[in-house]
């Protein structure tokens, strides 16, 4: 004789009340629906936080060994320069490479390293935005080198007896140069195939900036001036410089200080699309 039920009420007999088939395999449920995607602005915070923290525990000993080089070079080079635009190039230069020694070569090391033991996969199993990721470790370390560049700039004005009146242009110089270079360091970092070849590509980014940083550019010939002007930090070089004039030429200023912002823009947007294609493979 058939029996003739209701079709809930024979679902009902064929699934237990533990959620079990009648074959007694689990039943289907729908997958729980994923986190949302963090905010940018949110996301970028917590980053810049927590590799700020990282940094102070660990870098700080390098900072150290980034403004003694700096202070270093400049001893070495009063002897040889006594004074005018030369010395302005000098502290000019040794100041902003405190920043390329942090944010370029830290800064690679760092990438190429995460990228080598895997933990971009840590990255890319958070719901954080790449652009969140590459900005807040690049803040973080640009950041770090504010003292630094501080002490070395104060230093070589003492040293070589330049005004400190316009030092303020620092505010404007360490985070434009900081971004630059530091997004140039990440996309090195992410885009190099090794470890040890991030390692390389960055201690070569810092001597450039040595090189074509300290050394006045009316003495470097013509083909190694034109590769001093594709260094991303030379126009925070040639702002802060100009700042050492008794009557500085503002407008010179602002147009190397937009060049440098418009050089850490793009480098940053290099890094950002460097990571998105590490952190998928």
């Amino acid at each position: 004789m058939t029996s003739i039920l209701p079709v809930e009420s024979a679902e009902k007999v064929s699934r237990p009340a533990d959620g079990r088939s009648a074959a007694g395999m689990p039943a289907r449920t729908a997958p729980a629906p994923l986190a949302p995607r963090a905010r940018l602005l949110p996301a970028l915070a917590a980053v810049y936080r927590a590799q700020l923290s990282r940094a102070r525990v660990a870098r700080i000993p390098l900072l150290f060994v980034a403004t003694f080089q700096s202070i270093g070079i400049m001893v070495l080079m009063r002897g040889v320069v006594d004074g005018g635009a030369e010395a302005r190039a000098v502290v000019a230069g040794s100041s902003v490479l405190v920043v390329a020694f942090v944010a370029l070569n830290l800064l690679a090391q760092y990438f190429g390293r995460l990228r080598a033991d895997g933990g971009l996969d840590h990255y890319a199993t958070l719901p954080v935005p790449p652009a969140a990721v590459v900005l807040g470790a690049a803040g973080a370390y640009a950041s770090f080198t504010v003292p630094g560049t501080i002490v070395t700039a104060v230093t070589g004005s003492v040293l070589f007896g330049l005004p400190m009146t316009h030092l303020w242009v620092l505010v404007a110089v360490i985070p434009l140069s900081g971004a630059a270079l530091s997004g140039l360091g990440a996309a090195l970092g992410l885009l190099a195939p090794r470890q040890e070849l991030a390692t390389l590509l960055g201690q070569l980014g810092m001597s450039a900036a040595l090189l074509l940083g300290v050394l006045p550019a009316d003495r470097l010939p013509g083909p190694v001036g034109w590769a001093r002007d594709l260094l991303p930090s030379t126009y925070g070089v040639e702002a802060l410089a100009r700042s050492f004039d008794a009557h500085p030429d503002w407008a010179v200023v602002a147009l190397d200080l937009g060049v440098c912002a418009v050089v850490g823009v793009l480098s940053l947007a290099v890094a950002t699309w460097a990571y998105r294609r590490a952190a998928v493979r």
